[in-house]
């Protein structure tokens, strides 16, 4: 005998904010503090800074390996960013979204927009876009200074940036006006919360009895 279920699709949401602003710390936290979500590593031909892993804080491409991959049709999307190649592999996406696990992103405006004009049904459906808004340019820029990971040729083109990024806070269907820490990630898993809750995200499965008893119902 077989019964019918509800199962939830995963979420992919995709956090883009200018650098300093907290975007990757949102994610990486709550894709460590709660099980349904993960956090998918990004592609990148920049050097690694002191700390960084490959693997872990991102994976490490040649400009070669980079390019070839993007040919394949490996990346759900990429974009050059201060003078780096930074993309999204398909594979840390599309399996986890499937199979009901939250994709959690931190990428820049310009990779938004690819994943907002990608036609698969199934990642529009799954879209959730937000961006984090630093309160005005001090304070964005105290962000980076505090970083310590720029000289100040560096400082100035990631200000510069920074601020343009900032001009696209409104094509996001959440903007995060940013206070500290805590105040930030309350709010940030209060939205994933709620995304999980919408009716459309929940599917009907059929089930048999030895099915139920796994899933608890």
């Amino acid at each position: 005998m077989s019964e019918l279920a509800l199962q939830r699709r995963g979420i992919l949401c995709v956090v883009s904010g200018p650098s300093g602003s907290g975007k990757t710390t949102l994610c990486r936290r709550l894709s460590c503090e709660d099980e349904e979500a993960v956090y998918a590593i990004s592609a990148t031909t920049r050097q690694p800074r002191t700390g960084e892993y490959d693997g872990t804080d991102y994976y490490f491409l040649s400009r070669e390996d980079f390019e070839a991959r993007a040919t394949r049709g490996e990346f759900l999307e990429y974009a050059e960013v201060h003078g780096n190649l930074y993309g999204t592999l398909k594979s840390e996406v599309l399996n986890h979204i499937s199979a009901g696990r939250d994709v959690l992103m931190d990428i820049d405006v310009q990779g938004a927009g690819l994943i907002r004009e990608n036609s698969d049904r199934g990642i529009q459906d799954a879209l959730v876009d937000i961006f984090i808004l630093p309160r005005n340019e001090e304070d964005l820029l105290d962000r980076l200074r505090n970083r310590g990971t720029e000289n100040d040729d560096q400082l100035k083109l990631r200000l510069r940036n920074a601020l343009d990024e900032m001009k696209h806070w409104d094509e996001y269907a959440y903007t995060i006006i940013s206070g500290n820490k805590e105040e930030d990630f309350a709010i940030f898993q209060s939205m994933i919360e709620s995304e999980r809750c919408r009716s459309k995200r929940l599917k009907t499965v059929e089930t048999t009895q030895l099915e139920q008893e796994e899933l608890g119902l």
